[in-house]
């Protein structure tokens, strides 16, 4: 696929361009069914303004809907559209929004879309917001879950989870090792022998656990020295990578119409797939080119990440610290009255 002269890419490597534009401009440019994997995460509508643009909950569906018609237009038939979108508070209140829900009935019944699967990408690492209801107030818990939406123009999108196999846990492999009575259990699933088969790695659940915790990156040491500022809201890398691995081939057309710091362009460029990266900041451009300059401390990705039981995030069981009751009993305001601030501080 040929860009025109007005999308004069901003960088172009060996198998894809970063273009500074407004994306629907070069999004209607495309060619009906020509993109394999759109993977993106836009603007949320958060309740506070950012510096990349975000709409209010309210507006969000209205925004999104010109990308929706464009998205599934330059999709092949065998393609998906992978959005990664974090929820929103209401404002002012402990109550959530339901925008992001919104806006997958409308991808779906409105413009043709079909949910493959919905996926969760789990934060270790998030803190604990929004600091008013989960620190001061302590009424919710912290919001740690992005949705991942992952969509296709038809019921049978070309997909392999063998791209993305996980390493069997400790238990897993006691199992294989001493084996098990195969019988039907209580649940009513049937438990055969052929569950003993050792296949070499796991099949991995929908949820995704990776932290956010790029503090020391070459993309960031790259932003300091140019004196630039960094995309405030990155995406890990590993995120765009389990499904550009399980979605596409190489030689493969990747697009990423809300490019921010070109993560995803950094992927595919690794991975083989040919990629272009929309992002209408040219500042966020300038930075994005750190991603394809190479850092001398990089060591190769398959050995500086391990395989032994380290590699799992786990989550403690609900009741771990469970011990009675507490001695406060609950505010019957439901925390509407803020509590005041301890003389000696915060716990």
């Amino acid at each position: 696929m040929k860009l025109v002269p007005k999308h004069k890419p901003f960088k172009k490597t060996k198998h894809g361009s970063i273009i500074q534009a407004d994306s629907l401009d070069v999004l209607r440019d495309y060619p009906d069914s020509s993109v394999d994997l759109i993977m993106t995460s836009p603007p949320f509508a958060l309740v506070r303004k950012k510096d990349y643009g975000n709409v209010e909950a309210e507006q969000y569906i209205e925004w999104f809907q010109p990308f929706a018609e464009q998205f599934h237009r330059i999709l092949r038939e065998t393609g998906s559209f992978v959005l990664d979108i974090g929820g929103s508070w209401n404002k002012g209140c402990p109550t959530r929004s339901l925008y992001h829900f919104k806006l997958l009935i409308m991808l779906c019944e409105e413009y043709g879309f079909h949910l493959a699967q919905d996926f969760y990408w789990w934060n270790p690492s998030k803190l604990p917001t929004p600091a008013e209801w989960v620190t001061v107030r302590r009424i919710r818990t912290k919001d740690a879950v992005n949705t991942v939406w992952w969509l296709s123009k038809t019921p049978w999108p070309k997909a392999s989870n063998k791209r993305v196999l996980q390493p069997y846990s400790d238990s897993m492999k006691e199992l294989l090792e001493k084996g098990y009575k195969a019988k039907k259990r209580p649940s009513g699933h049937d438990i055969s022998t052929k569950f003993r088969v050792n296949n070499g790695a796991a099949i991995p659940p929908n949820l995704i656990a990776i932290p956010n915790t790029e503090s020391n990156s070459f993309y960031l040491r790259y932003c300091e020295e140019k004196k630039l500022s960094p995309h405030p809201a990155r995406y890990p890398a590993e995120l765009p990578e389990y499904f550009i691995r399980m979605l596409t081939d190489p030689g493969d057309l990747v697009v990423d119409p809300f490019a921010g710091s070109c993560v995803t362009g950094e992927v595919c460029e690794r991975l083989e797939r040919r990629w272009v990266c929309i992002e209408l900041v040219r500042e966020y451009c300038e930075a994005a080119l750190g991603r394809f300059v190479k850092d001398p401390k990089n060591t190769d990705r398959s050995e500086s990440i391990s395989q032994d039981n380290a590699s799992y995030y786990k989550i403690p069981r609900p009741g771990v610290l469970w011990n009675g009751e507490s001695a406060d009993p609950l505010a019957q305001d439901g925390g509407k009255r803020r509590p005041h601030k301890p003389s000696g501080g915060e716990s």
